[in-house]
């Protein structure tokens, strides 16, 4: 089985998904930080595409950045100054072949993640 990874973020304060909200990947080697893609979510929450393809797949260690800051201010969530949630990062590995699916349900307030199916 080939591996591949997969995000879907959810607006849990609104209550649905997380549509324009821009996501960064990127890949973790040593105090290296290389930037391998950027994506916004669609209607669904989700991209368009498989955020790291079969065809790209490699273990290691990878990051997500979610612009939550942006799209809460793009949904009309009062402003705060500084924002208490801005740019959200969440640090994984992945060790085998298979699909990895990291979700992001998110609050102006908070956040949680999991390894998804």
């Amino acid at each position: 089985m080939a591996g591949y990874l997969t995000t879907h973020v959810l607006d849990t304060a609104r209550g649905c998904p997380a549509e324009g909200l821009k996501i960064e990947l990127f890949r973790i080697e040593g105090d290296s930080r290389t930037h391998l893609k950027t994506l916004t979510t669609n209607d669904d929450g989700r991209t368009d595409e498989q955020i790291l393809p079969a065809d790209q797949f490699a273990t290691g260690t990878y990051e997500l950045v979610f612009h939550a800051g942006d799209y809460l201010t793009a949904t009309g969530t009062p402003p705060e100054e500084p924002r208490f949630l801005d740019v959200v990062p969440l640090r994984f590995g992945m060790s085998e072949a298979s699909h990895y699916h990291v979700p992001l349900l998110l609050s102006p307030f908070g956040y949680s993640t999991y390894r998804g199916s």
